[in-house]
């Protein structure tokens, strides 16, 4: 086993902190796939997580990281609560209390396709939402090219609250929750036939006529700042 190192570390990104919780017990990030059972390119970029060439990872493969290197998923996602035993961890700089802050609930990556993570309340990240929220305001983080190619790391902030889709938000850009079970966001508009609806984006086909259970509109789409 790699012993712990002493020295003062950074953990600023995903990939940083799943590096550190690594070296605790292997060597190499070659070894570490390949005990762990992934792929050594898919790893590497996991290593690189939020920098240039890297790829992010998200909260299934935080469950399967944190359990083989000991510590909590939360920690590698957010960089807040236990880091690895041994190390003398930097955390995020605490938010200053008098600046309200709403709770990023998880990301939308391919297809526009929102991902919920999966940990306790007040474990999330938190960022400064937009003038004219409501205690009901929520976050989700965009990966990727999902509501276009500028947009990658950006902030969608909308009211997660879940009512049938009224008249007004036809046209609009919303976070729908469809009978499927899928939750996208996608402009709406209405389908061929009464009841059911089109969904469109600008990097995936529509899909025409389906049922939408409910409907919120995406308040704002702003730049993630650097943390």
């Amino acid at each position: 086993m790699v012993k712990p190192r002493n020295e003062r570390v950074l953990a600023k990104t995903r990939g940083d902190r799943l590096r550190i919780a690594r070296e605790r017990l292997f060597q190499s990030a070659r070894l570490a796939a390949q005990a762990i059972g992934i792929a050594v390119s898919t790893y590497g970029a996991h290593e690189r997580a939020e920098d240039p060439g890297g790829r992010d990872y998200g909260p299934n493969e935080a469950k399967y990281y944190a359990k083989r290197f000991r510590v909590t998923p939360e920690w590698l996602l957010t960089g807040f609560g236990p880091g690895p035993t041994g190390e003398a961890i930097v955390y995020p700089e605490q938010p200053d209390p008098a600046i309200p802050r709403v709770p990023v609930v998880g990301y939308v990556g391919a297809g526009s396709t929102a991902h919920f993570y999966d940990v306790e309340q007040g474990n999330f990240d938190e960022v400064v939402p937009p003038e004219g929220s409501t205690p009901s305001t929520v976050a989700v983080e965009i990966r990727g090219e999902s509501l276009g190619t500028v947009f990658n790391r950006w902030i969608v902030f909308y009211d997660n609250i879940h009512r049938p889709v009224a008249p007004e938000l036809i046209g609009e850009l919303c976070v729908l929750g469809l009978a499927d079970g899928r939750i996208l966001i996608k402009q709406l508009q209405r389908g061929k036939s009464k009841g059911l609806f089109t969904l469109i984006s600008s990097n995936d086909k529509p899909i025409q006529d389906v049922e939408v259970e409910w409907a919120a509109r995406v308040d704002s789409i702003a730049r993630r700042p650097n943390r």
